[in-house]
């Protein structure tokens, strides 16, 4: 367990180094001028040359992205160049809320796909299958962003039970601030609710008709237990892994949700600074949601043992 956990540490250090070094590439071949941006358009450009010395965008590329790199190992992920203060400061405003949003998402994903492809594949053929099974199709295939735009029309405009727009911590207002996020949530975590109900309806399949499943209802046992704690448990592998990939779709989905909802997260903060060419904000939120993915998965390959002991590491 120890050496696989090292060596997968070791491939996530390099996968962090290609994300950000591709990111940063991207950022650099992007038009315009980040002096120019922060200065203005009647800036001369004695003025653009000198703000560009002194912000180090006259170095190679290679020099910009290590001096930035050794920043983020010392704890430093820079001065953001539009907003102009520290990128830690800024980030440490909105991480949790994208954080709240996501988990919430995911949790809500879990409590809703799992007991429902569950449920379709014991009642496989009948009406309740019949509606997962559409249900599962029509969420994969319809976009979070037409999601939220239909939510915001009927549930905000038309009936007035939910804000149009903004953000209020539940933390701060319970009520409001679990009316802001019913809606961001629930429109996340459509498409993958849809996934994890067709994946959890396809691996129950395949268990509930394997020999230990016939032996453990030959013992007696209630169904409910068979289902839950054989056919369930042996089933998870798949929908665990699935769920470490969606987890990618529901971070990098809050980027849509946060600019159709106007909720101030990292989100909407990426997207704000990759218009205005603020590579030193747009590579640390880039480095935050690889940081987080490759985790997650690192933490669904450990989970696999907890959930199969027969699984070893090597």
């Amino acid at each position: 367990m120890g050496a696989f956990i090292i060596k997968r540490l070791f491939q996530t250090i390099a996968v962090l180094f290609f994300v950000t070094l591709i990111v940063f590439m991207i950022i650099q071949i992007l038009p315009g001028d980040p002096a120019q941006t922060m200065l203005g358009a009647d800036a001369s450009q004695e003025q653009i040359q000198k703000l560009r010395e002194e912000l180090g965008l006259n170095d190679p590329f290679i020099v910009q992205y290590f001096n930035w790199a050794a920043g983020v190992i010392g704890g430093d992920l820079g001065h953001s160049i539009f907003y102009k203060e520290t990128v830690i400061n800024l980030m440490s405003s909105r991480f949790p809320i994208t954080l709240t949003i996501g988990i919430s998402a995911l949790i809500v994903t879990v409590i809703i796909g799992i007991p429902l492809g569950v449920i379709a594949a014991v009642n496989r053929g009948g009406a309740i299958d019949s509606v997962v099974v559409v249900l599962s199709n029509i969420g994969i295939a319809t976009p979070n962003f037409w999601l939220g735009i239909l939510g915001v029309y009927f549930l905000s405009l038309k009936l007035g039970w939910l804000p149009v727009q903004g953000y209020v911590s539940p933390f701060t207002d319970p009520i409001g601030g679990l009316k802001t996020i019913i809606m961001p949530v629930l429109v996340l975590a459509a498409t993958t609710i849809a996934s994890v109900m067709r994946q959890t309806r396809s691996a129950m399949l395949e268990v509930i008709h394997q020999d230990f499943i016939r032996t453990a209802r030959s013992k007696g046992l209630k169904e409910r237990f068979v289902i839950i704690k054989h056919g369930l448990r042996n089933a998870l592998i798949p929908v665990i892994t699935l769920l470490g990939l969606q987890l990618g779709n529901i971070i990098g989905g809050t980027v849509l949700i946060e600019q159709v909802f106007n909720i101030p997260g990292m989100g909407s903060l990426l997207v704000s600074s990759v218009f205005m060419k603020d590579f030193i904000v747009v590579q640390a939120c880039v480095l935050v949601i690889a940081v987080l993915v490759v985790f997650a998965n690192l933490f669904v390959d450990l989970a696999y043992r907890l959930i199969d002991p027969r699984i070893k590491y090597n």
